[in-house]
């Protein structure tokens, strides 16, 4: 039986530069004058959050960029940002005194999936933000059965207990549909000042899930590796920096509407993927990608997405993931920086993190099994050829 995308979230030459996650396009922003770009005017920026993978992303470029930035979180997670930005200390649960008395020009809300969290601190904040950015997920849509769907398909509807009580279930199953709630809890509050951002899958440097982490890891450990399904089935993933500068731009500019922001900008398969992957960092080592069919990795128990990082067979009710259209971003300045650079960056910062942790990863394929399966599917292919 095909694996739902669904399933899956519940439980848990010409290569370097054709299979970039995008040309290397400037940093620039479309619909800015030159000095717009080199020098926007200061912006009063609220992150909630700021601390998880996404947040110091932002917060560093802001930085730069030359605008004021303040993080609300419950300082427990120690992350090394700028000096200047201020730090607010509380809980979406009801410790939002600090976010009273305050006016910001633009708030991004990076980790909110309860509705109920949008209503609490929008209370607070309205009247004292122009434009309130909600950090959505692709994960809000209905089905994915179409390809080339855009911002306007139908969303998931939540039906779970009241999406404004405490405690509530965790995520899960209903995490689309409760970023689906929250995205229109936003616009109740902010209504025409909302700008609704849906990435994809994110990766790079600071993504603790692991999950495209593990290829560019894995190949650089060498020798022959599984590659799932068929080497066209589609892929789509976006730089942690290209969407933090994306974001911050479209704070800049006061854009508001819904955006899709996944890439890269051409199409992108999983061999274009994984052979661009190899291209970048196995150096001299000895790399075999071996492709083994997505049924056969059914019956041997090799899980799509958990296992199999970032892929997922393109097929029925997936057909669609992977092919959603990002015309409206691109139209508003979203860029990608080569797929070389992104697994570069990210092996070389996995190889920064503690031994135990780099023993522990949290997606991809054991070894053991990996080579039991592959075991299991050269035998199958000697047999048949007998």
């Amino acid at each position: 039986m095909a694996t739902s995308r669904r399933d899956v979230l519940k439980t848990a030459a010409g290569v370097l530069g054709a299979v970039g996650l995008g040309s290397p396009a400037p940093r620039m922003v479309l619909g800015m004058t030159e000095a717009e770009r080199a020098s926007p005017r200061p912006l009063r920026l609220l992150i909630l959050g700021g601390t998880g993978f996404i947040g110091p992303h932002e917060v560093r470029y802001a930085v730069s960029r030359g605008h004021k930035v303040a993080v609300f979180n419950r300082g427990r997670r120690q992350t090394n940002l700028p000096t200047e930005v201020e730090h607010l200390q509380g809980d979406r649960n009801g410790q939002l005194d600090a976010l009273k008395g305050r006016a910001w020009d633009v708030c991004i809300d990076n980790p909110t999936t309860m509705p109920k969290w949008v209503r609490d601190s929008a209370a607070i904040l309205k009247g004292n933000v122009r434009q309130y950015i909600f950090i959505s997920t692709i994960s809000v849509y209905a089905d994915y059965k179409q390809p080339g769907m855009d911002e306007d398909w139908e969303l998931a509807r939540y039906n779970g207990r009241d999406a404004f009580v405490e405690p509530l279930e965790s995520a899960g199953k209903l995490y689309g549909p409760l970023k689906a709630l929250s995205e229109k809890e936003a616009e109740k509050w902010f209504p025409g000042r909302v700008t609704v951002i849906r990435p994809g899958l994110i990766v790079g440097p600071g993504d603790e899930s692991d999950r495209f982490t593990y290829w560019p890891v894995r190949i650089d450990r060498g020798g022959e590796v599984l590659a799932p399904g068929s080497p066209r089935d589609p892929v789509q993933i976006i730089d942690v920096r290209d969407l933090s500068e994306f974001i911050i731009h479209m704070c800049e500019r006061g854009e508001v509407g819904t955006y899709n922001a996944t890439g890269p900008k051409a199409p992108l398969s999983i061999a274009d993927e994984l052979y661009g992957c190899r291209a970048a960092v196995s150096g001299s080592a000895d790399v075999r990608l071996t492709w083994v069919p997505a049924d056969f990795l059914t019956e041997q128990g090799v899980r799509p997405w958990i296992e199999m990082p970032t892929w997922l067979p393109s097929r029925g009710d997936n057909d669609g993931w992977s092919r959603l259209r990002i015309a409206r971003a691109l139209a508003k300045g979203l860029t990608f920086r080569p797929l070389a650079t992104t697994a570069r960056d990210t092996l070389e910062w996995w190889k920064t993190l503690p031994e135990d942790r780099r023993a522990k990863p949290k997606a991809g394929l054991a070894p053991e099994k990996e080579r039991a399966v592959l075991a299991v599917w050269h035998a199958r292919e000697n047999k048949a050829q007998q």
